[in-house]
């Protein structure tokens, strides 16, 4: 093999004359370092191709120790192994089409099953130990677990102690690795355990990276704890600087704490392991394997118990999952481990950019599982573009091949109501959003020197959440409440229903209260236009919003006052308002607040200012209406609901498009679980395609929108969070749902 100074670089056609005549690789140094191999073509093509089914389980035999050589300066690697053909590939570098997971039918819809779980150790019995991974491994498969984790040293037990020094058990170990790898070979599961290897000078420990016949590759623990009840020091050496590789019954496996298992039929899956300690320090090796790729963390752990600790740890594991964005499975030692002096709780965790999915019940030994949603990540990854700009150090990608099918029913929880808290109506978040609300509000009067306020009160939800907003606004500036005036303005379409509780609502909270009646106003503006009086087409109803934004507007300049906005997030996404009326204010207050909460909203006000309940309460349970038809014996003649679709099947819609970028299919398949007994699939589908085509042709709306705060994690502010052309187009999206059953 020649070796040759970066200056050569100067001269490629010298570098190229020395490899066809000598046809060996030439190694490129830099102070006497490799930086990367140069190899002939013909190598490059017979040894860098992946491993033939027939070659991945070899018989075991002695092989010639292996390298690893730095290919490109920003840190990808590529392993040659002669023996075995088996290259770790570069980042991006594809040298085979994906055979799976390729088409719409097959796709995952980025879920990977996850899985935690701890054997019952007996400490120092590593055949039993071995045998109870084993039973693990078959049951986790039968429920669809692609990615199993183990406790830290689940062969021998954590608190093996001085046992760790018996050449005995050592031997047992490799041993049992031996036996666990070729066990794989009839399981498609990614599995990681613990167990103490040795390179003949030092002893780490490790995590054991097995999957269908294969140890992909052994993680060393970086931390070595040596302070409280810990003593690993007196044991095992950190993971070494460099990348290299580790013998296990005479077979050498790629080793170091810089290993990424990636996925090659689904490369979004790329798996890193790490090792207790080594996720509660701040420089976590995690960290640096996330911001390389890495979407999928594993944490082998024995975390003794003490009171408090599985808060701080499920604090632990939610904030890593969150500052790397990626999915964090965590398991730790349980029963069977030694309590001369300490305690194991067999806490497992499974978490995902921030939330916990899964949590075991501890001294219960209780395995968990759940779906990492792999695409949600990614999505974040890229929506949060400070993310690559953190340091990416050299990390050493290894492949492997697994079928990861579309899970039947997705081990997940997913509200009905995303929007919204779980469980009863949580009244310190409902003042906590009136008052971000009424902030945006009062600070927006502020700076114009505004006392005065108007809005167009319907009875209906959406104006009286904006009157609810500024009431409060007012009252946090000390203004005078009857600065506010509410103007109801009647017409074809106003049932007595709405028009008695918006009354009644002012007449509660002590604002001032207008009634204006449009009806002779738009009769004049159609006869004007030529407009027949009994056609109530779209200009019929359109004209009717327009002419209150008019006199809204009007009185606003009339009496110095500010006109607020009604419109709300629901609304604005379907486009479900009149562009030019109700679409236009001077300042929208409800704008990032969806439909489902404004309800939400106005319950919570309803309980927490008792003055105004019996009104609150019968605008909740009004049919929600933009009352534009002309009523029929006074009652409504309109549902929204039964015209664009149900409210909550739109707001979840919204979120996951929105919030996650997921596909048309993904809210299909995770809306039908989730409405599973309320609506039909094909109703869902209906109502879907109906938000997609309406999200898209209505932008040109959004696209001028009046000033309103954000208040939750969607928005759609043209100068904010959505930026998009009015021109976009709905038919790719609307085409996947066409293939959904």
């Amino acid at each position: 093999m020649k070796i040759m100074p970066i200056t050569a670089l100067r001269d490629t056609v010298k570098i190229s004359e020395e490899i066809n005549k000598h046809r060996e690789p030439i190694i490129i140094t830099k102070n006497g370092y490799g930086d990367f191999v140069i190899v002939p073509i013909e190598q490059f093509e017979s040894e860098g191709r992946p491993p033939m089914p027939e070659e991945r389980h070899r018989p075991r035999g002695p092989r010639p120790p292996l390298e690893i050589m730095p290919m490109m300066e920003h840190g990808e690697f590529l392993h040659d192994d002669p023996a075995l053909h088996r290259p770790i590939p570069m980042m991006g570098e594809h040298r085979r089409p994906p055979k799976k997971n390729a088409n719409q039918a097959d796709d995952p819809l980025g879920f990977i099953r996850v899985g935690a779980s701890s054997i019952d150790v007996k400490i120092g019995n590593v055949t039993h130990n071995v045998e109870a991974i084993k039973a693990k491994v078959i049951e986790a498969s039968k429920k669809g677990v692609k990615v199993l984790v183990f406790q830290e040293l689940a062969l021998t037990g954590y608190t093996a102690g001085d046992l760790f020094l018996q050449s005995r058990i050592l031997e047992l170990v490799q041993n049992g690795l031996a036996e666990l790898e070729e066990f794989s070979k009839d399981y498609d599961i990614l599995f990681a355990v613990g167990a103490p290897l040795h390179d003949g000078i030092s002893l780490f420990n490790c995590a054991v990276i097995i999957h269908r016949g294969r140890i992909l590759g052994v993680v060393p623990k970086t931390h070595i704890p040596e302070y409280g009840e810990f003593y690993e020091k007196r044991y095992f050496q950190p993971a070494p600087k460099q990348t290299g590789f580790i013998h296990i019954n005479g077979e050498p496996y790629p080793f170091g704490n810089k290993l990424v298992f990636v996925d090659e039929s689904y490369p979004k899956l790329k798996v890193f392991a790490e090792i207790c300690e080594d996720g509660w320090m701040p420089d976590s090796p995690s960290v640096f394997a996330s911001l390389s790729g890495a979407t999928l963390v594993l944490n082998l752990s024995a975390s003794n118990e003490v009171v408090g600790k599985d808060a701080y740890r499920r604090k632990l594991v939610s904030i890593n999952s969150a500052k790397q964005i990626c999915g964090y499975v965590y398991a730790s030692a349980g029963i069977g481990e030694s309590t001369s002096d300490l305690v194991f709780s067999g806490h497992h965790l499974i978490a995902e950019n921030g939330s916990i999915l899964r949590q075991s019940k501890l001294f219960e030994n209780e395995d968990i599982f759940a779906d990492i949603d792999l695409d949600l990540i990614n999505h974040e990854r890229i929506r949060t573009t400070s993310f690559s700009d953190s340091f990416t150090p050299r990390m050493v990608y290894i492949p492997f091949d697994m079928e990861i099918p579309l899970q039947k029913k997705i081990e997940r929880d997913y509200p009905k109501n995303p929007f919204l808290p779980a469980g009863e109506i949580d009244l310190e978040r409902v003042s906590s959003i009136l008052k971000m609300q009424a902030v945006g509000l009062a600070t927006r009067l502020k700076a114009i020197k505004c006392q005065k306020a108007v809005v167009g009160l319907s009875g209906g939800l959406d104006s009286t959440l904006a009157l609810l907003v500024m009431v409060e606004s007012f009252k946090l500036l000390n203004y005078d409440l009857k600065g506010i005036t509410a103007i109801t303005m009647p017409c074809f379409g106003t049932s007595k229903r709405t028009h008695d509780n918006a009354v009644k609502l002012s007449e509660e909270l002590g604002v001032g209260l207008l009634e204006i009646n449009i009806g002779d106003s738009v009769r004049q503006h159609l006869s004007d236009l030529g407009h027949e009086s009994n056609v109530e087409n779209n200009a019929f109803e359109n004209a009717q919003a327009r002419e209150r934004t008019q006199v809204l507007m009007d009185y606003a300049n009339d009496h110095g006052a500010l006109m607020v906005g009604t419109g709300d997030l629901s609304e604005l996404c379907l486009g479900w308002c009149t562009y030019g009326g109700d679409h236009m204010s001077m300042y929208g207050v409800n704008a990032s607040i969806p439909k489902t909460l404004v309800r939400y909203l106005c319950k919570g006000y309803a309980i927490l200012h008792p003055e105004a309940t019996d009104s609150l309460n019968d605008i909740i349970d009004t049919p929600i209406s933009p009352e534009l038809l002309s009523t029929k014996k006074g009652e409504l003649a309109q549902k929204t609901e039964d015209l664009i679709g149900p409210y909550e099947l739109h707001d979840f819609f919204i979120y996951h498009f929105l919030r996650y970028g997921a596909s048309p299919k993904k809210i299909y398949v995770l809306a039908c679980q989730v409405f599973e007994g309320v609506y039909e699939k094909e109703v869902i589908k209906k109502w879907l395609k109906v938000f997609f085509r309406r999200f898209f042709q209505n932008q040109f709306k959004r696209n001028c929108l009046p000033d309103g705060a954000k208040v939750g994690t969607v928005a759609i502010s043209p100068r904010g969070d959505l930026r998009l052309p009015t021109e976009a187009e709905a038919e790719d999206f609307l085409k996947q749902l066409d293939f959904v059953d």
